[in-house]
């Protein structure tokens, strides 16, 4: 395709700059190299176009498993990027709940590496919080932050110690780097397999307290006032969690949350089959809340409060989902629905736009985990997703560029589709509908 083309006829969407226009974007050598709205200068000549398109800075997603090292069975960081840039996105960040855990300098350089090698999105890493995620020794955070890393969790399980939590953020404070905690006490969450409530009940199942989230959210919350830790809550699920994060921002906490399609679009009924039998597809952690739940999730959104939307991609095996809903482990694949799934949540709700679902999704993530990403200003990577918002499909999970298939979504009819991904000016993933070809249509 050559250095140096031009996406043309597009609907720009920036939300850096606040761009939503009709125009042209140029690319060069790998950089954004012009942008203008209107028609594009004739002297840039070779033109890539396709009425109807969205181009928006590449989506980011910062909350992912790809399960390298010790589970590549489920997922690799081969696989997973292809599955990222199948979703539209140019950047990811990977959790440390691998085996063994991403706690040490090596460890992370090693699937750093490895992710260098692969070549097709860009890979940031979370280090652990604490050596094995145990939540008692804190990890080198200096030599980490050093390495690269761009915040730190112990995610699968919360630090539950007091006074660990507070050392690991007045560590995280002295080099700005965000704690990126999964929230809950499993003392009171009884380490539930789906949420406690008249479902569960019915089911005879151990039942997820949602209070084992929102009382740590609240310990933390009292904690970031204390330390002045940049803190970024992963996957909200409950109204009052959500709550916690609004009254922390309105305190002038820097405080952020994130939340998933799945906690926007399903409630702990859907768990349910045709059959009367909970779906193993359906079980992650946090579990699917109740209805009241989610509606909080959407207003956590429409109202700022509520700043990324991610993934929690969680690959396993179809086996392992195979094993009965109490002994199938907790977890859902994401990248390749996140944006249809997002976009049938939200769009449409109290004037909610694509250009409000893009800042979710490009903008505040890459300001909160201080990434590259997230804008399309001339000087730029040229990290781009064009999506077609009117492109209706079928989610097909046999069909996936993930190893794996768990996903609560196969067979749903969904519109908004990425359909190509470009990193730093070259094109890593085109959409079946695509022909990428120097001076002619894509």
């Amino acid at each position: 395709m050559g250095t140096e083309y031009c996406i043309d006829a597009a609907r720009i969407i920036d939300p850096s700059t606040g761009m939503d226009e009709l125009g042209w974007l140029q690319v060069k050598n790998g950089i954004i190299a012009g942008i203008g709205r209107g028609s594009r200068p004739e002297c840039i000549k070779s033109v890539m176009t396709k009425p109807g398109l969205i181009a928006c800075p590449g989506l980011i997603d910062v909350h992912v498993h790809f399960r390298e090292p010790g589970g590549e069975h489920k997922e690799t960081l081969q696989t997973g990027c292809a599955a990222a840039v199948a979703g539209g996105f140019t950047t990811v960040c990977c959790m440390p709940n691998t085996t063994p855990a991403l706690d040490n300098v090596e460890t992370v350089r090693n699937v750093m590496q490895r992710a260098v090698d692969v070549d097709l999105c860009r890979v940031k890493f979370i280090a652990a919080a604490t050596v094995g995620r145990l939540g008692r020794e804190l990890v080198d955070i200096p030599a980490l932050k050093d390495a690269g890393v761009v915040a730190f969790s112990d995610d699968g399980d919360g630090i539950e110690d007091d006074d660990v939590c507070r050392q690991v953020m007045e560590h995280l404070r002295a080099i700005d780097r965000p704690l990126f905690p999964h929230c809950e006490f499993k003392a009171v969450s009884k380490s539930g397999i789906m949420h406690a409530g008249p479902t569960c009940e019915s089911l005879g199942l151990v039942g997820y307290d949602p209070r084992g989230e929102e009382l740590m959210i609240e310990r933390d919350l009292k904690l970031v006032a204390e330390t002045g830790a940049r803190y970024h809550v992963a996957h909200v699920s409950t109204a009052r969690g959500v709550d916690f994060v609004r009254r922390a921002k309105r305190d002038g906490l820097p405080a952020s949350t994130e939340v998933c399609p799945h906690h926007l679009l399903l409630c702990d009924e859907d768990v349910v089959d045709a059959n009367g039998k909970p779906d193993p597809n359906f079980k992650m952690s946090p579990p699917l809340r109740s209805r009241d739940d989610v509606k909080a999730c959407i207003e956590g959104v429409l109202d700022g409060t509520i700043e990324c939307i991610v993934t929690d991609h969680a690959p396993h095996t179809t086996e392992e989902k195979q094993a009965g809903f109490v002994g199938a482990p907790m977890g859902i694949v994401g990248l390749e629905t996140s944006l249809a799934c997002a976009a049938k949540a939200l769009i449409g709700q109290r004037g909610f736009d694509w250009p409000d679902l893009i800042r979710c999704m490009t903008t505040n993530p890459a300001r909160i985990l201080g990434l590259e990403g997230g804008s399309l200003k001339v000087g730029r990577p040229a990290d781009i997703t064009l999506i077609d918002p009117a492109r209706e499909w079928t989610i097909r999970a046999d069909r996936f560029q993930s190893k794996s298939r768990n996903t609560p979504f196969d067979g749903w009819r969904v519109t908004g589709k990425a359909v190509a991904t470009i990193v730093a000016g070259r094109p890593v993933y085109l959409d079946e509908s695509c022909q990428w070809n120097s001076g002619q249509s894509v």
